[in-house]
């Protein structure tokens, strides 16, 4: 059987869409929280947190891996110290992610090297690939358009797929994005009143 890694990667500047009056530490402990909580509860996915932001090792599971990493270190640097078959990595700001879109990356990698869940608005919300990354990807979740920036990077443009896309919280703006009808995110929901 597969191990499969699904990661958490935290950034302080991740905190961008923190509610008025809201401390933006706090913002960024609580989107992580509910992200984290979506891949614990996870079958058969060992959850990890990769995270710039000190002390949010108090959000895991006990026995989870934290990993801690600069805020500027690259996604790839980051997929090299994972150990395991595959990896899924997820933005923490997405605390409303459908469990399914990180199931159907995982999926696709039985066709394709990479898997990326585009965002709404440029980026990309969850990136996954085999261990080790392949060597001639050089993803990047910040980028305008990362499926076409990694195709571009792919000896062959059938080595990218692109799931079903879903947003991420960049922006106060963003906030509209979220469902009050899907379930989870209770952290986040708290914090928005």
């Amino acid at each position: 059987m597969l191990t499969r890694l699904a990661a958490v990667l935290v950034r302080q500047s991740m905190a961008g869409a923190a509610p008025e009056g809201v401390d933006p530490g706090r913002w960024l402990e609580a989107v992580a929280e509910d992200t984290y909580e979506i891949v614990a509860g996870l079958e058969f996915v060992t959850p990890v947190l990769v995270t710039s932001v000190p002390d949010l090792d108090e959000i895991v599971w006990p026995g989870t891996e934290v990993i801690t990493i600069a805020e500027d270190d690259s996604l790839r640097s980051i997929v090299r110290r994972m150990k395991g078959d595959q990896v899924v990595v997820i933005g923490a700001d997405a605390p409303d992610l459908p469990p399914l879109l990180i199931g159907k990356l995982f999926r696709e990698l039985g066709r394709a090297q990479v898997a990326v869940c585009p965002a709404e608005g440029g980026g990309a919300v969850a990136l996954a690939c085999g261990l080790p990354m392949p060597g001639w990807a050089d993803p990047d979740l910040d980028a305008p358009d990362p499926v076409a920036a990694l195709r571009a990077q792919a000896p062959g443009s059938r080595m990218v797929a692109a799931g079903p896309g879903w947003h991420r919280l960049r922006s106060g703006e963003d906030l509209g994005l979220l469902d009050p009808g899907l379930e989870g995110w209770e952290s986040t929901r708290a914090l928005i009143g």
